[in-house]
């Protein structure tokens, strides 16, 4: 999505793990914005940063995260159509294969653009 991401993720230490991902992701945008001389975004990742953040010029992601334990298949099932579900509710596409970065195809047994790690999801 625009401003938010949903992911099914597990990891012996998942918290470590998101922060790796906050941490390249934001870094590799940043010096793409910065390579493409993209002043505007910059600037809105300047103006957005916490004030108290005074070791850093940007900050891309908003502090934390929302996880959820998914305890069963059940459970399972239903964040991934939360999530397959997601860009057709906000308006964005009409069907959920359109969203082009959604593993959505992967489970249809469509070619997608997402590697799945079919051993730990089935």
């Amino acid at each position: 999505m625009e401003n938010h991401l949903h992911l099914i993720a597990s990891s012996p230490n998942l918290s470590k793990e998101i922060a790796n991902f906050k941490s390249f992701t934001a870094r590799a945008t940043v010096d793409w914005l910065k390579t493409n001389q993209s002043r505007y975004w910059l600037n809105q990742l300047a103006i957005h940063k916490q004030s108290y953040k005074t070791d850093q010029q940007y900050q891309m992601w908003q502090e934390g995260a929302h996880p959820q334990a998914i305890l069963d298949w059940k459970m399972f099932q239903q964040k991934l159509a939360y999530i397959h579900n997601n860009p057709v509710q906000r308006g964005y596409v009409d069907d959920p294969s359109h969203w082009r970065y959604s593993s959505y195809r992967n489970y249809a047994g469509q070619e997608g653009i997402l590697l799945i790690d079919w051993l730990e999801a089935k």
